[in-house]
């Protein structure tokens, strides 16, 4: 990809990196463990990307993502995202979840029914799972249908749902404990 580039910058939860292209963002990482591991996982999934200074609109991004993960509010709505590479359904998914304001929270089901696909459920987890541009398509503010904030998306770094929804002031979601995580075996048939 032409003029693809990265840059690793710092927040208060740590040290994130993003990647753009000619067509605007392509990903956002947040921190993991370690910088390195940052580092590690952006050459992963962007490997011609080449450490560059951000262009103004990347920059302006950047700012943004900075100040929510302060606590702060800010507008990433004008940020260009480069969905090229994604999927139509995703790329429905993705703009719904832009739009979700800061501190509220949408289940799957939610998002599906808004997307008129009620039966796709699970598609939209999915879609929720591969977000590539954490904190600018806010994956975090879609919870699964008990309102758990225990999953994160595969570039959330070590961050979770709930540390992000906390920072944003949202309602404490819930967390499954080994009961929940325990009951939906499905119940054994009597015998006849």
């Amino acid at each position: 990809m032409p003029g693809c580039g990265y840059t690793i910058f710092d927040t208060a939860i740590g040290r994130c990196g993003i990647a753009w292209g000619d067509s605007g963002i392509i990903g956002v990482q947040l921190p993991e463990t370690r910088e390195s591991e940052t580092r590690r996982r952006l050459f992963r999934l962007y490997p011609e990307a080449r450490e560059l200074r951000p262009p103004p609109n990347v920059e302006m991004a950047i700012e943004g993502i900075a100040a929510l993960l302060r606590g702060k509010a800010a507008d990433l709505s004008a940020v260009t995202l480069d969905i090229s590479g994604i999927h139509a359904f995703n790329a429905r998914v993705y703009a719904f979840t832009r739009t979700i304001p800061r501190g509220e929270t949408r289940t799957y089901g939610d998002v599906a029914a808004s997307l008129r696909a009620s039966g796709a459920v699970r598609s939209v987890a999915q879609a929720i799972a591969r977000n590539p541009f954490m904190i600018i398509v806010p994956c975090h503010r879609v919870l699964d249908a008990g309102g758990y904030a225990d999953t994160v998306s595969e570039n959330g770094g070590s961050i979770s749902k709930r540390r992000l929804l906390s920072l944003e002031g949202a309602n404490s979601p819930r967390s499954k404990t080994l009961f929940d995580v325990l009951l939906p075996v499905a119940p054994a048939r009597p015998q006849t």
